[in-house]
């Protein structure tokens, strides 16, 4: 390809390296997958792989370290590309695509050497008046989040079908820590909010979620679990987070701190920690199509168990999180990287002990909320669109959610061992039966006014 005059070579940012070196230590990849009812090419999706490649210029690079892990950097790659990987399943197979992630792309890294990205195209009725695919998109979470992510499949949607304009090259963007604020990056303010999170921290006395079995941070791996809301409950559930003044992220994180809370604490109050990505592009003018990581996950301490109110849980997650913004700590929490990232892979390990034993959190829920994923692109009919977050060893548990096509996906992930599938599964349905039933119930009571 011709080579873009404005390609990317430069160090990592803090906030970079810290999620390069939670890859190398353990697979830390975002995916997201769509399913097409219609005829695509391998020639068309080939052609729009390159095209967005041509347009963003973090798929045109790879990370360069020394032999430790240290100084590692975005060097331009000389042919990159995005591999594809084909994939034949029955028609019948409703969750070919699912597998295909759990069992591959949420556990296999993406070569830190080449393209950052790679896509599986899951093809059934190959041929026939209903082929239809299911194509899955893995990027290394170092350049993406899951905004960007869903925003590129949509692209590449877009380029199969050539519905859209020949594509220039993006201009490289500065690192996302560069952008922030000088008032969020001064060291007495780094600092100080350290400190404030500690002694909150100390006050709330959280329980985190125990190992059911010890793991060693380089043998993780994510194993992911499907749900989703759709219909009438989706419905209710708008209706009931209006009514009682919530959002629907609060309302989801109550019912898995509760759900959590009930496994590991049962019959017991306690504040269970539980970690909240804010996305922070309105602050730095930048758009959904720009890849990046553009999050900043921060705590907060509900308070859960036997006596507490379900809503009220919900609006403490939400006021904990407004209270975060409006003081700007999410964007402090990224320009601290620069005082807690390790300076290599071979470093690391105290950092990454120090996390997973005394870290803020190690549950997790991220909700990028409504994603405009368009119903057709061309003569394609989308359906679908979803996303789930790789964990590397830094968690237990994270469920990613996003609300497309109709349907709130919530797609759960856990570390095997750490979690059981059983307790994984147990907490994920309780979860989602809880939050149905309290939806349900505030759905009958205004039924009968």
């Amino acid at each position: 390809m011709n080579r873009p005059p404005c390609d990317i070579d430069r160090p990592l940012s803090h906030s970079e390296r810290w999620y390069w070196i939670l890859d190398a230590i353990s697979p830390l990849n975002v995916v997201a997958w769509v399913t097409i009812a219609g005829r695509m090419t391998p020639e068309q999706l080939s052609a729009a792989a390159t095209a967005v490649v041509a347009e963003h210029p973090l798929l045109r690079v790879g990370i360069a370290a020394d032999t430790e892990g240290a100084n590692p950097r975005f060097v331009p790659l000389s042919e990159p590309a995005l591999p594809i990987r084909t994939v034949a399943a029955d028609p019948r197979d409703t969750t070919a695509a699912a597998r295909e992630v759990d069992v591959v792309e949420l556990r296999t890294p993406i070569p830190a050497s080449g393209t950052l990205a790679r896509l599986v195209d899951v093809v059934k009725a190959a041929g026939t008046p209903h082929e239809s695919h299911e194509l899955i998109l893995t990027m290394s979470h170092v350049i993406c989040d899951g905004t960007s992510i869903l925003r590129l499949l949509r692209r590449l949607l877009e380029r199969a079908a050539a519905t859209t304009a020949p594509p220039r090259s993006r201009p490289p963007g500065p690192a996302v820590d560069d952008r922030l604020p000088a008032s969020t990056r001064g060291p007495a303010r780094i600092v100080a909010s350290m400190l404030a999170d500690q002694l909150i921290a100390v006050g709330a006395r959280p329980v985190r979620m125990p190992a059911e079995v010890p793991v060693p941070a380089g043998n993780r791996r994510t194993r992911l679990l499907t749900r989703e809301i759709g219909g009438e409950d989706l419905a209710a559930l708008m209706s009931a987070c209006r009514e009682h003044g919530v959002t629907v992220h609060g309302a989801i994180t109550a019912a898995l701190v509760t759900a959590v809370a009930q496994e590991i604490t049962p019959g017991r109050t306690v504040r269970l920690p539980v970690g909240s990505p804010i996305d922070f592009r309105s602050e730095m003018a930048v758009d959904d199509a720009e890849l990046g990581s553009f999050v900043a996950t921060v705590p907060t301490h509900p308070r859960v168990g036997p006596g507490v109110d379900f809503w009220d849980t919900a609006r403490t997650v939400i006021r904990n999180l407004n209270r975060r913004r409006r003081f700007r700590q999410h964007l402090t929490a990224i320009a601290g990287l620069r005082l807690l990232c390790p300076d290599s892979v071979a470093r690391s390990g105290r950092v990454v002990d120090l996390i997973n034993t005394r870290g803020p959190w190690n549950v997790c829920v991220t909700n990028v909320g409504r994603h405009g994923f368009p119903d057709r692109v061309g003569e394609w009919r989308l359906s679908g669109a979803q996303f789930a977050a790789g964990i590397s060893c830094i968690g237990h548990l994270v469920s990613a959610v996003n609300t497309s096509h109709g349907v709130l996906r919530w797609n759960s992930t856990y570390v095997e061992g750490l979690m059981s599938p059983s307790r994984a599964g147990r907490i994920v349905d309780d979860a989602l039966a809880m939050l149905l039933t309290r939806v349900r119930t505030h759905d009958e009571e205004h039924a009968h006014d």
